[in-house]
């Protein structure tokens, strides 16, 4: 029998509520059709959103949203998406299906569904093919409340108070789409723009993040900072707030990513292997981190993470529509458990996607929408959000799998809320046994007040539009008492969460 060893008593760092963070591009049929169909839309609506999406999304308590991308940010020109819909110029969207982007979901947009879902704005700047003047504007479009050029245009398009901007990323992706730059090469740029991304007498200054890696590309992690870094005064800490990091798992690698719903048992364990390969991820980038700010305060921002399989046969490829199984809802309970573990350093992270693109938490076809099985896991874990993390550790954790493709067991992260109540998450990445954990603590009298598990029987299951609950968040009877404590006996291929309480 696997042991957790759980210390109510050792706290440690807080969980960033931005950890469960999302992400929304103009992709595919994430904006246009997912979250906004438009004031006229037959549609039941909010201003143009979605009213189904925006429920749903509500229920998971969205921390921060970040648009309009992606690499869509760096060919986005974000004056073309404000003013009268019918004026707003049309584009091609190059990098998603090479489709007509008409504007019709812009800045006034982004923050009226920000204020829908009562989250936090993360913002993506162009700089891969924008200029300093362009990006310095649009910080004073969105933030400033006196009179200027762009607080008096925003005021012309309708909106007078300005709005509160919480992130604002410079740049994305730019060692690739975002430019093709060497990592000294964007350091330098990234201190010209920054510079000129004021506060303009916000409550809470917004937070600058830095572009950071691909994967494991450590090179430009130390590049960056380097430049960065280089006579720049201790207190601005490398002109940045945070430091983004990007992963997808490819469980045959970028060239051949395998069908979403179509893998076997060997699949299976090495889409798991390469999902907790996000721990050494963190690890490596955090200790090159380390070096320039061994006070943490810059925050290691995950802001794109989840799986990437081919595009669901019959769809637009360039729309990365990708249906979402047991699978997908266990790389989820892999990942925000080891994001919890590390919440000393890791601060934001940002589901790719929300709806409709790749990991998405819903799917929409017309009218109708369903929630995935990451939705439910993410709506599982949201007791985590703003939690004190405790020390907590498997003994007698069984592999599974084999061969290369051998992983452990189980996987669990442990918090307690303010309240005092303990929030436990474990995932059974078996998906042939089932195993029993013996959950021990400092001290005894704990009791279960609320238990959930996401599972099925057959790993390959996922909801559709003919039977949108086939994997649901469901009640958790496997619960059992003992003199030593609490046993919970999990199924294969299941998550669960425990919230125990003092009896």
């Amino acid at each position: 029998m696997t042991k957790l060893i759980i210390s109510e008593k050792t706290k440690q760092s807080r969980i960033a509520p931005e950890i469960y963070g999302h992400f929304s591009e103009h992709l595919g049929r994430c904006i246009y059709e997912g979250v906004y169909v438009g004031e006229n839309s037959e549609i039941p609506n909010v201003n143009g959103m979605r009213a189904d999406v925006v429920n749903a999304l509500r229920e998971l308590k969205i921390p921060v949203l970040r648009w309009p991308g992606g690499c869509f940010a760096d060919e986005y020109h974000w004056k073309d998406g404000i003013g009268p819909a019918g004026l707003r110029k049309k584009m091609i969207n190059t990098h998603w299906g090479g489709v007509i982007e008409d504007n019709s979901f812009g800045t006034h947009e982004f923050f009226e569904f920000c204020r829908q879902l009562g989250c936090k704005t993360y913002v993506n700047g162009n700089m891969g093919s924008g200029a300093v003047r362009e990006m310095s504007e649009w910080i004073e479009y969105i933030t400033f409340g006196g009179v200027s050029p762009m607080a008096d245009l925003r005021r012309k398009n309708g909106r007078e108070e300005p709005w509160q901007l919480d992130y604002f990323g410079v740049g994305n992706e730019n060692w690739g789409c975002g430019g093709n730059m060497l990592p000294q090469y964007y350091g330098n740029k990234y201190r010209q723009y920054q510079t000129y991304l004021r506060h303009y007498g916000q409550k809470e200054p917004f937070q600058k993040v830095c572009c950071g890696a691909n994967a494991d590309d450590a090179d430009w992690t130390r590049g960056v900072l380097e430049t960065t870094f280089k006579r720049c005064p201790d207190f601005l800490h490398g002109f940045m707030d945070g430091l983004s990091l990007h992963y997808y798992v490819h469980p045959g690698g970028w060239e051949n990513k395998g069908s979403a719903t179509e893998f076997d048992k060997n699949i299976w364990y090495q889409s798991l292997r390469k999902a907790l390969y996000m721990d050494a991820l963190i690890n490596m980038h955090a200790a090159i981190m380390d070096e320039f700010d061994p006070e943490k305060r810059i925050a290691m921002v995950v802001d794109e993470w989840g799986a990437w399989y081919d595009a669901e046969p019959g769809t637009n490829p360039g729309f990365l529509y990708q249906q979402n199984t047991v699978r997908d809802a266990l790389i989820a309970a892999v990942t925000l458990n080891i994001f919890n573990k590390r919440s000393d350093r890791v601060r934001m992270a940002c589901l790719a996607q929300m709806v409709n693109v790749l990991q998405s938490v819903l799917l929409t076809e017309g009218s109708k929408m369903l929630k995935t099985p990451t939705y439910h896991v993410m709506r599982m874990y949201r007791h985590h959000q703003g939690a004190r993390l405790l020390a907590s550790r498997l003994e007698g954790n069984p592999e599974a799998g084999g061969g290369e493709n051998t992983v452990p067991k189980l996987s669990e992260s442990v918090s307690m809320d303010a309240e005092g109540v303990i929030t436990v998450t474990l995932g059974n990445l078996s998906c042939e046994s089932g195993e029993t954990v013996e959950i021990l603590t400092d001290e005894p009298g704990w009791s279960v007040s609320e238990a959930k598990i996401v599972a099925a029987a057959d790993f390959h299951s996922y909801n559709d539009f003919a039977n949108s609950d086939r994997v649901s968040e469901l009640d958790f009877s496997g619960c059992e008492y003992s003199a030593k404590g609490l046993a919970a006996n999990l199924a294969k291929s299941s998550v669960v969460m425990l919230r125990l309480q003092k009896k």
